[in-house]
C-alpha cells in the first residue's frame, strides 16, 4: 500500500514537473513581448526606437537566453518565489492573492453542491431503472451536458436575470469584499458551473447503481429483509461512488475551465480576468503562475480521489495489495 502511495505522490510530482516545462516552451512560441507592450502602454506612437526596445528588454531581463530564464524561474519556484509581475513590477503572490480568493470561493462552493447533486441523483435513478424517472434524468443528463457552459450562462442571465428579475445579471464584488457576504451573486454562477460538471458524474453513479442493484449480493441482501436506505447506504453507494470518483475527479479538476468562462459570463472579478490580462500582455510571470497553481490543483485532485478510492471500495485495496494494479 505504501509503495503505490509512493508511487502516485511520485508520479503526481513528474507530472507538475512536465507541465513546468510545457508552460515556459509554449509561452515562448507566442509572437510579441512585455516590453513592446510597457512602451505601447507607456504613449508610444509609431514604430519604437530599437535602442529604446532593448534597453527595456535588458532591464526587464528579456534578453538573456531561454535556458538561463528558464532555470531562474524554476529556482524561484523552488523557493518559494513567484516572481515579479514585468508590467506592474509587483510581486506576482500579491496580484493572484488578490483575485484567487474570489475564484476559490466559487469553485468550493459549486464543489459543495454538485457533488451530493451527482451522488442523490445518480442513486435515485440507479435505483429506478427504466422508470420514468430514472428515463426523465438520464435524457436531461444528456442534453444538459452536451450544451456549452457559455450557452447555459447566457441562458440563465436571460431568463432567471432579466426575464424574472430574480437574481444579478453580473456577479460585482466590492475590492475587499469576500463573495459570501453578497450569496445572490454567487447563484448563477455556481447552478451554471453545477449544470455544466454534474451529469457525467450522475451517469456513472447511475450505471454502477443500477449493475449492483441487479446482482446477486444485493438481491440476497434483499431476500433477508435488507431494503430502502440502509440497502443503498450500505451495499450500493460505497462501490457505485467509488466507481465514480475518477469521472467526478474530473469534474471537479474541470472547475477550472468552468470557472474561466463562467467568470467571463457573469463578470464575476476571479483569476479568469487577471491571467486573461496577463497573456494578452505577454506578462509571463504572472501567466506560468497561474498555470502552475491550476496545473497542481488538478493534480492534486486526481491524486485524492485515487487515495479515496482505496478507502470506499476493497475491490481497489485487494488489488493493490495483491500487486494487480
Amino acid at each position: 500500500m505504501t509503495r503505490y502511495i509512493v508511487s502516485r505522490v511520485t508520479g503526481a510530482v513528474l507530472v507538475l514537473a512536465v507541465v513546468t516545462c510545457l508552460v515556459f516552451v509554449l509561452f515562448e512560441l507566442l509572437p510579441g513581448d512585455a516590453a513592446v507592450t510597457v512602451l505601447n502602454r507607456g504613449g508610444a506612437s509609431g514604430a519604437i526606437p530599437p535602442e529604446q526596445l532593448a534597453a527595456l528588454r535588458h532591464e526587464l531581463g528579456l534578453d538573456r537566453p531561454a535556458g538561463e530564464r528558464f532555470l531562474s524561474w524554476v529556482g524561484g519556484l523552488l523557493s518559494g518565489d513567484l516572481g515579479t509581475s514585468l508590467l506592474s513590477g509587483r510581486p506576482v503572490g500579491d496580484v493572484l492573492a488578490s483575485r484567487i480568493d474570489n475564484s476559490l470561493v466559487l469553485a468550493l462552493v459549486t464543489v459543495v453542491v454538485m457533488l451530493p447533486v451527482a451522488v442523490v441523483l445518480g442513486l435515485w435513478a440507479g435505483m429506478r431503472v427504466g422508470g420514468r424517472a430514472d428515463r426523465g434524468l438520464s435524457t436531461a443528463a444528456v442534453a444538459i451536458e452536451a450544451v456549452p457552459t457559455f450557452v447555459v450562462g447566457v441562458v440563465l442571465i436571460a431568463v432567471v436575470a432579466l426575464g424574472w428579475r430574480l437574481l444579478p445579471a453580473v456577479s460585482l464584488v466590492p475590492v475587499g469584499t469576500s463573495p459570501l457576504r453578497r450569496p445572490a451573486v454567487l447563484v448563477l454562477p455556481v447552478v451554471c458551473l453545477v449544470a455544466a460538471l454534474a451529469p457525467h458524474p450522475i451517469r456513472i453513479i447511475r450505471a454502477r447503481a443500477a449493475e449492483l442493484a441487479a446482482g446477486e449480493f444485493v438481491r440476497t441482501a434483499r431476500s433477508h429483509g435488507v431494503g430502502g436506505v440502509r440497502l443503498v447506504s450500505r451495499h450500493i453507494a460505497p462501490s457505485a461512488v467509488a466507481a465514480a470518483l475518477q469521472p467526478m475527479a474530473g469534474s471537479v479538476a474541470g472547475l477550472v475551465g468552468g470557472v474561466a468562462v463562467v467568470e467571463t459570463v457573469f463578470a464575476y472579478p476571479g483569476l479568469a480576468q487577471e491571467l486573461i490580462g496577463a497573456i494578452s500582455q505577454r506578462d509571463f510571470p504572472i501567466v506560468a503562475a497561474a498555470a502552475i497553481l491550476i496545473a497542481g490543483f488538478g493534480i492534486a485532485v486526481y491524486l485524492a480521489a485515487d487515495l479515496l478510492a482505496l478507502l470506499l471500495s476493497p475491490v481497489a485495496r485487494r488489488a493493490v495489495l495483491t500487486g494487480r494494479r
